[in-house]
């Protein structure tokens, strides 16, 4: 018997072994592609995971590059709404600042009116007591005069030069 088939010979075993093998690869042929299609469907999920990350990124920087044009737009809205409420203060400070030096105006000329008023009725008041004053003075002296004296001698001699002048 050839040493092949004899299990007594190391060709034997040698040979078994290889039977075994190729039984092993023959029969495990479908065991690798069960493997290469399980490790090819994780690595399509992991793609499809891939591929969803970056589309995320994607609509991430975009919606940060909105976000950034929206602040930059609203920080020149509040820039703009903060010099046309300065420019308005100005405005109604100039605004009060014209109206309070008229308003002092008026009452400065109001203050003047009374004042020229006040010492034009004083003026006139001084001068009717000094006109009381002088006829009273008056009065008194013509009383005093007529009482120390009944006749005037100059008024009785001029009474009597009136007939001669008249005719």
């Amino acid at each position: 018997m050839p040493a092949l088939l004899n299990p007594a010979h190391a060709e034997f075993w040698v040979a078994a072994g290889l039977v075994i093998f190729l039984a092993i690869v023959v029969f495990g042929a479908k065991a690798p592609k069960k493997v290469a299609a399980a490790l090819d469907a994780q690595s399509a999920a992991i793609q499809a995971n891939l591929d969803e990350a970056a589309r995320i990124r994607e609509e991430a920087q975009a919606l940060l590059e909105t976000l950034k044009a929206e602040r930059a737009e609203a920080e020149r809205h509040a820039k703009e709404m903060l010099a046309q409420a300065q420019a308005q203060v100005e405005r109604l400070e100039a605004d009060a600042k014209a109206k309070l030096a008229e308003s002092l105006a008026r009452r400065q000329a109001v203050a003047e009116r009374k004042i020229a008023t006040a010492e034009m009725q004083a003026a006139a008041e001084v001068k009717a007591v000094a006109a009381e004053m002088a006829a009273q003075a008056a009065e008194t002296m013509l009383a005093q005069r007529l009482a120390g004296a009944k006749a005037d001698p100059l008024v009785d001699a001029a009474i009597s030069q009136i007939a001669s002048k008249l005719q």
